[in-house]
């Protein structure tokens, strides 16, 4: 069955949702399409700081600022920086804001959900393929056999987009970080001595081109980051269907290291995930393509470690969203202004993703690390 929907955003993630939104807000329809069976068919998890001149100007844009201070993880601010050794180098309380609060993804995403319409969002709906049929016009099958034609096409639809394709042939890459993922359940009362080295809100130990990066999460348990700058194929021989030999391989990586550090991956609750770090190439950009677009992920891909993933997306979404209200019956037009601001913005943070990649995880990270959150106004 192929129906036609004028306004088509592939992927309800933060940005596609931000975007829906906006448009929304100002009067404009738009049908929104995402694999997921459902709203809840996951847990989102995860925390992120919202940055004030990002996502959370793409909040305000929405409309929806007042419920994101609702949602705000009080004291979430917080951060620690340890040694291997377990020495202490930084350690900040969250009573004043840096401007970056901390809240839950999946209390965000909930607050953009329950902002737009039922039925805005066609769940189920698993992108097979994309192609070109002429005047601006493009179609979208799916994988349960349904397709849409649409004469705006924006592909909000991550880091694997297959919107993508339609305007460059760029591919991510692997950005030489394998991470395995932890969690410690009920971490105060269960954990006592990791949510003591954890702390209130983030924290970052870095030494030997590795890292344990970690966050308390608003339901009190801890979610770990152990981070190895590895070969792409490193995961490959770790077997993670085996959750004790899995912590041994990753805990070999980390000889050497203070115990209580090593509780976070050793005293891990349930299996431990893996996942690799990708990135699309820094300053990605396209010739513009009548009729379709991307945003978030999907155009600008890069490695968490300029913190700006989620708000970059969201701050697209709004943008793109409020460059359609502004240009009524000149699509193009919008897509044209968008994409002029888009491109310079992406590859300033993509660069800066890059350069903290490699500040974090050369010989000298922790002390690199250290100096980056202590140099004053003006500093380096």
């Amino acid at each position: 069955m192929n129906t036609h929907v004028p306004l088509a955003i592939i992927g309800a993630g933060l940005g596609g949702l931000t975007a829906a939104r906006v448009l929304h807000a100002n009067g404009i329809e738009a049908a929104v399409f995402d694999l997921e069976a459902s709203a809840d068919a996951r847990t989102q998890g995860g925390m992120l700081d919202i940055h004030e001149e990002n996502g959370q100007k793409a909040l305000r844009a929405a409309g929806l600022i007042e419920g994101f201070r609702e949602i705000i993880h009080e004291g979430g601010e917080a951060m620690r920086v340890l040694g291997p050794d377990g020495t202490v180098h930084i350690d900040e309380g969250g009573e004043e804001s840096r401007g970056r609060p901390e809240v839950d993804r999946g209390d965000l995403r909930e607050l953009l959900l329950n902002s737009l319409p039922d039925g805005m969002i066609r769940w189920g709906r698993k992108v097979t393929g994309t192609r070109a049929l002429g005047g601006a016009r493009h179609e979208v099958t799916f994988a349960d056999g349904s397709s849409v034609t649409t004469g705006l096409l924006i592909g909000a639809d991550g880091a694997w987009s297959k919107v993508r394709p339609l305007l460059s042939d760029a591919e991510p890459a692997y950005a030489g970080i394998s991470f395995v993922e932890t969690d410690l359940l009920d971490a105060d009362a269960r954990h006592a001595r990791s949510a003591e080295v954890v702390g209130a809100g983030s924290f970052f130990c870095l030494g030997d081109r590795r890292a344990l990066l970690a966050h308390r999460e608003t339901d009190g348990s801890l979610h770990v980051y152990t981070a190895l700058r590895v070969a792409e194929d490193w995961l490959d021989t770790v077997d993670f269907g085996d959750t004790a030999a899995a912590k041994a391989s990753v805990l070999a990586r980390f000889e050497g290291w203070d115990d209580g550090l090593r509780a976070l991956v050793a005293d891990a609750d349930g299996a431990l995930t893996p996942r690799r770090i990708h990135a699309l190439p820094v300053g990605h950009r396209w010739e513009r393509v009548p009729g379709v677009t991307l945003l978030g992920d999907a155009a600008h891909l890069m490695s968490p470690f300029a913190g700006e993933g989620a708000n970059l997306a969201m701050y697209d979404g709004a943008e793109l969203g409020l460059a359609i209200a502004a240009h009524p019956g000149d699509v193009e037009a919008a897509l044209a202004s968008y994409e002029e601001a888009l491109f310079p913005r992406s590859e300033t943070s993509a660069t800066e993703s890059a350069t903290s990649l490699e500040t974090m995880f050369g010989d000298d990270g922790l002390e690199r690390m250290i100096a980056f959150f202590t140099a004053g106004p003006g500093g380096e």
